[in-house]
């Protein structure tokens, strides 16, 4: 049952970013163009996310444990480090050259554009390489 759960979520975050038209790469791009051919409306779609999740966190955690899981599993640090800070301005800059965010990119595959398969391989290249560097590096290591 977890994955029937599993797959109906993806279906619906797929339609939604399909009806959103944010599979569009142009889309995206316009709302970073704040010059030239500004689209406002990713800021209504990552809006409308925001709340859908602010419900359903207060919804969830009236539970004492999630549906399909022993119990909730949340981070445990808060430190603002530089590998999330590094991570999180990498995905940043990827995402305005791209026009595609990991999430959003998995829904396009099925628009059959080379440039979506591109750019979710070298996701999946970037996180072999983390792994990889991860390994290699001594931890404390700031090299």
């Amino acid at each position: 049952m977890k994955l029937v759960f599993a797959l109906l979520t993806g279906l619906v975050f797929g339609t939604g970013i399909a009806i959103s038209g944010m599979m569009d790469p142009a889309k995206v791009l316009n709302f970073f163009d704040l010059a030239g051919t500004w689209d406002p409306s990713l800021a209504f779609v990552m809006g409308g996310a925001l709340v859908v999740t602010f419900v359903g966190y207060r919804l969830a955690w009236r539970r004492e444990a999630p549906l399909f899981g022993g119990r909730f599993q949340l981070p445990t640090s808060t430190d603002l480090d530089a590998k999330l800070i590094g991570g999180s301005a990498l995905f940043g800059v990827g995402w305005g050259i791209a026009g595609f965010c990991p999430g959003a990119a998995i829904p396009a595959l099925g628009t059959g554009r080379w440039e979506v398969v591109l750019f979710l391989i070298a996701v999946v290249v970037g996180f072999f390489l983390r792994r990889v560097l991860l390994t290699v590096t001594p931890k404390g290591s700031t090299s």
